[in-house]
């Protein structure tokens, strides 16, 4: 049996930097990997879907153009696109290689377990280490439907090995991976379908989203089949037919299943171990991200943390503080997400309704983008800015950003939140025209009860009603 100082069991965004952090400072650092190195993030996530949304998007807009005059032939090399996804992954999944070697971490390639004496095994390789920390992540849920199981069908894990464009896909479920990856392969130029169970798309988040980004894929032609669930699922002659609760049946070339994610905690053996599961299968933490078993840490979404790899750093960051003696909790945050769709999403903090639920004398203003001149001019009028205040204290809650480039946007009143600023510090910034940003203070200004005097008594003679 092997010791060490540190034992990471999963090499994600958080517990990279971590083993990498300690291995310098000249702890012996074993990281067990199953999988390849850099996570979801940059195998099966972030870095090939948003280089293949690169592609998507430039052909959507190039599309869409024809509304300012400018009318394109667009011709899409679809094997190009793909390669070039693939080779960014490639690159960055060495860099994370280099990183771990160049650091002194000893990598162990082979799937990870506890043992009930609280050591670490795995590929004929234990460990036992005073620090152990679990990274594991989450992977696809698949849904138990008749005829699924040994069909090609696609999840995010796959998706970027295509080499051919399907003719059509046919997409259940409609969360963000679904909505980016589906509205992508459509701008490419594939006939695609969302078959969504509820009433709307991205239901986590308010309805005025739902319905803007509904709106936005129908102009992209894409399909959406509310309120239906897949009873059966065929595959014949390369072709999937789904058969739908409606009584309808959709065909197409390729079917990707995003319907939600699960832990990756199967073979952890944890509880055996005394780290203890939720129902779900997520490790169960307190807020400095220590599980049940004394020594052993969780962090990321393996442990229920938001499934963001901004998240996971962040929780590598506060971990590694709190081992070192400092007072922060996992929590000590503020949250914001985007959505890479066209409109973008950007979020952060609380929705007016979620703020409400807590007892917060909480106010809600909206500004639509067809009312903000940038978007005027440059055509991306669909979507809109909302921000949420505290009536009592003043300071900003949260805001709600969909239109052009919002996750960009969305740092704004992410920093004014990380600083406590209350909304009028917003109010009276200056910013500059014509920008999309330039709206953020017009947004803060609706909270303004009323019009702004206008000094009457040094314009004594100027009508107010005017």
């Amino acid at each position: 049996m092997e010791t060490a100082d540190l034992v990471v069991i999963g090499s994600g965004q958080g517990g990279i930097p971590l083993a990498a952090d300690f291995a310098k400072a000249g702890r012996t650092v074993v990281l067990f990997e199953r999988d390849a190195l850099g996570g979801s993030c940059i195998n099966y996530g972030c870095t090939p879907s948003k280089a293949f949304l690169a592609a998507a998007h430039a052909a959507g807009r190039a599309r869409q153009s024809a509304k300012l005059g400018i009318h394109t032939q667009v011709q899409v090399d679809f094997p190009v696109v793909m390669e070039r996804v693939r080779g960014i992954r490639d690159r960055f999944n060495q860099g994370i290689q280099q990183k771990l070697e160049g650091a002194g971490v000893h990598v162990v390639c082979a799937e990870a377990s506890l043992t009930e004496e609280g050591a670490v095994t795995g590929g004929a390789v234990t460990v036992q280490a005073p620090l152990v920390v679990i990274n594991t992540g989450t992977s696809s849920l698949i849904p138990e439907i008749p005829g699924l199981a040994g069909t090609p069908y696609l999840t995010n894990r796959n998706f970027f090995d295509l080499k051919e464009l399907p003719k059509r896909l046919l997409v259940i479920g409609a969360g963000y991976i679904g909505l980016e990856l589906g509205q992508g392969l459509a701008r490419l130029g594939s006939e695609t379908h969302l078959i969504i169970r509820g009433d709307r798309v991205l239901a986590q988040e308010e309805p005025e989203v739902s319905d803007t980004l509904a709106e936005a894929l129908h102009q992209d032609g894409i399909f959406l089949h509310f309120k239906v669930d897949v009873e059966q699922v065929r595959y014949a002659n390369e072709v999937f037919t789904l058969t739908l609760s409606n009584g309808e049946t959709l065909e197409g070339e390729a079917l990707m299943v995003v319907i939600g994610r699960k832990p990756n905690t199967t073979a952890l053996n944890a509880t055996a171990a005394g780290v203890e599961l939720d129902g779900k299968g997520f490790i169960k933490i307190n807020d400095q991200f220590q599980t049940t078993r004394e020594g052993v840490y969780a962090i990321g979404d393996a442990a229920g943390q938001p499934a963001f790899t901004h998240v996971s750093w962040e929780d590598y960051r506060r971990l590694k503080a709190i081992l070192c003696g400092e007072q922060r909790t996992r929590s000590d945050r503020v949250l914001g997400y985007a959505v890479y769709t066209e409109p973008q999403v950007g979020r952060v903090g609380m929705t007016l309704e979620q703020a409400q639920m807590q007892g917060i004398n909480a106010r809600a203003v909206t500004l639509p983008m067809a009312h903000i001149a940038r978007a005027i001019e440059w055509g991306h009028d669909l979507g809109f800015y909302r921000l949420v205040i505290d009536r009592d204290t003043d300071q900003i809650l949260g805001a709600t950003l969909v239109g052009y480039e919002t996750a960009e946007l969305v740092h704004v009143l992410l920093a004014l939140m990380e600083a406590g600023a209350t909304w009028q510090l917003l109010e009276r910034s200056v910013h500059i025209h014509p920008t999309y940003g330039e709206a953020l203070p017009s947004l803060a200004r609706l909270l303004i009860e009323g019009e702004m005097p206008l000094c009457p008594n040094l314009y004594p003679n100027l009508s107010m009603e005017a």
